[in-house]
């Protein structure tokens, strides 16, 4: 796909129509000017039925046949229209608009597909489609998660009006979990509601609330807490503090998406809705498949057949979750059944090649990509 080719097409269709529309609105003025000059000239004619009025409205008309604005305009929009209905042409060459090639007849369970959809309009704070498809669909069992995000949304609306108060009690009643993550979520909070007290002015106040909330993190956090003891000099102009950073409007942005992260993993979910990572992960890997579904055609070869992809998809690695092993052998991916064996020189294969080498274990065999002999009994299974 060359993008650079399409953005100079693009480029020329909006000069043309720039071009275009100026000409357009050159000839429009002239018209109008030579309109109001002839309604100017009828009007200081006292006669509404004279000569003279006639022979103003002969010149006035001999005038705009000179100035011809349909032939002025004629070459422009022709321009125009050339390079607008040329530009769709080259989207449809570069973009293949029919994606369903790619597709392959895949059974997937409803129930689970239904409830994937609906959690992820609760994820997204979406709760009337979410309520929306479980009527509809019958799986009132995916209700059971609205609450939950129902809950994070409630926080999350709170911290973009300023208020802290139900945020802190959330991480006040999952302390123990949130110690266990190893985050610092409490302490970012508490952290940030000493600072609004203490801009407020009332450094009392702000003393008053660092003993209490505060000073449970100084055996672990002591630098932090130095620095916010710090602050108390600077009561109600913090901004003009060596520590103004500390007022910096991201501080909120940030600690709204750590507490939505912290809220999802003790939900047993992931922060990036499946079904988003799943629509992300195919817009990242249909080049690919769309190319394969075309050469397969060409080649007359069944893509709704296929087992297995005969080319690889990188997805990147934002898309990786875990580790997973391909054999180089027979390009099968490592499983429980047909796990990877490391063998003696140090090359990994899986066990069904193994195997197939050693004609089922009876014999010693060579190692495809070294001279070192092996046998299964010197085989070593990984674990990835």
């Amino acid at each position: 796909m060359e993008l650079n080719t399409i953005k100079d097409a693009f480029d020329r269709v909006a000069k043309k129509q720039k071009l275009s529309s100026s000409k357009s609105q050159e000839v429009i003025d002239q018209v109008g000017r030579e309109i109001e000059h002839a309604l100017a000239k009828l009007q200081s004619v006292h006669d509404p039925v004279s000569i003279e009025q006639k022979s103003i409205l002969m010149e006035l008309k001999t005038k705009l046949n000179v100035i011809g604005p349909h032939n002025q305009l004629e070459g422009s929009q022709k321009e125009l229209n050339m390079n607008v209905s040329k530009y769709p042409k080259l989207l449809e060459k570069s973009f293949n608009p029919d994606i369903s090639r790619a597709y392959r007849n895949v059974e997937f369970d409803l129930h689970t597909v239904n409830q994937i959809i609906a959690n992820h309009f609760y994820q997204q704070g979406l709760f009337d489609l979410g309520d929306c498809l479980i009527n509809e669909a019958g799986e009132s069992e995916a209700i059971t998660l609205k609450s939950q995000f129902l809950e994070m949304y409630q926080i999350i609306d709170a911290m973009k009006a300023r208020n802290l108060e139900p945020a802190l009690n959330w991480v006040s009643s999952n302390h123990d979990k949130l110690q266990q993550n190893g985050s610092n979520l409490e302490l970012k909070l508490h952290r940030l509601q000493f600072v609004e007290i203490l801009q407020k002015g009332n450094r009392a106040d702000a003393l008053h609330y660092a003993r209490a909330y505060l000073a449970p993190f100084a055996s672990l956090h002591m630098d932090e807490i130095q620095k916010l003891m710090a602050c108390l000099l600077w009561a109600g102009r913090l901004d003009s503090s060596p520590y103004a950073e500390l007022m910096a409007p991201t501080h909120w942005d940030k600690l709204i998406e750590e507490l939505t992260g912290q809220f999802c993993c003790l939900l047993g979910q992931s922060y990036e809705s499946p079904l988003s990572v799943a629509v992300a992960a195919g817009i990242e890997g249909l080049p690919t498949l769309l190319k394969l579904a075309n050469v397969m055609a060409a080649k007359k070869q069944e893509w709704q057949a296929m087992k297995q992809l005969p080319v690889p998809v990188d997805l990147g690695r934002e898309f990786q979750f875990h580790s997973i092993f391909v054999c180089p052998v027979s390009r099968d991916q490592g499983s429980e059944e047909n796990p990877p064996m490391l063998m003696p020189c140090g090359h990994v294969l899986c066990r069904q090649s193994i195997m197939k080498l050693s004609k089922s274990n009876t014999r010693t065999f060579k190692c495809p990509y070294c001279p070192a002999d092996a046998s299964v009994a010197q085989c070593r299974q990984l674990y990835f």
